[in-house]
């Protein structure tokens, strides 16, 4: 009768041996599954870490020409005023920021152009009202996304340092009229506030 319940004791541990068996098993199918999944997740972290990186050494020196139009597939190159009555919008850029000008006429981009640090630039444009954007930054990445209108994907964005910054509509009539654009204290540019979608 002993060795009974021994036999039966041995079969009942058995039994529940290989129920947790079964189960650990398929516990450990999906631990391993979920840490293989973990591991894929970092390396893709890892990779992308590694690319902003290398993009950031390449391009975290890098400038255009002032009056370079890095978005000409978009926007055209700038031309001079040929027609009776001309203005021009002429500006100064801070010490310390390359910047990226944008000037609009009923919503759309007429003219633009990179302007280095401490330098200075003159749009010739036929009098009418204009409002210009400013980009300011640094280490121009000429593959970066900055925005897709119209069909047209616009590439070439700063890396660091970003602010976008604009003025009011300006009606011109045979005028100049002049930025110069100043860093203030507390790290904000002279102009009114702005963001990607709106400047370019």
């Amino acid at each position: 009768m002993k060795s009974m319940k021994i036999v039966n004791f041995i079969l009942l541990v058995t039994l529940i041996a290989m129920s947790f068996s079964c189960e650990s098993e398929e516990s450990k199918q999906q631990r391993l599954l979920r840490a293989e999944e973990r591991r894929l997740e970092q390396l893709k972290r890892e990779e992308k870490e590694r690319e902003q990186k290398q993009i950031f050494e390449q391009y975290k020196e890098n400038s255009l020409q002032t009056g370079a139009t890095p978005y000409a597939m978009c926007y055209g190159i700038n031309r001079y005023c040929d027609t009776y009555g001309c203005s021009e919008i002429e500006v100064r850029t801070p010490s310390s920021s390359d910047v990226l000008v944008t000037i609009k006429s009923g919503g759309e981009v007429v003219r633009h152009a990179y302007i280095k640090a401490n330098s200075s630039f003159k749009f010739e444009l036929p009098n009418g009202t204009y409002q210009p954007f400013f980009y300011y930054g640094k280490g121009w990445n000429p593959e970066k996304v900055m925005k897709s209108n119209s069909g047209c994907k616009i590439k070439g964005g700063f890396l660091t340092d970003e602010v976008f910054g604009k003025d009011d509509p300006q009606y011109l009539h045979n005028s100049i009229l002049s930025y110069e654009l100043i860093l203030q204290k507390n790290g904000n540019f002279s102009t009114r506030p702005s963001n990607a979608n709106e400047a370019l």
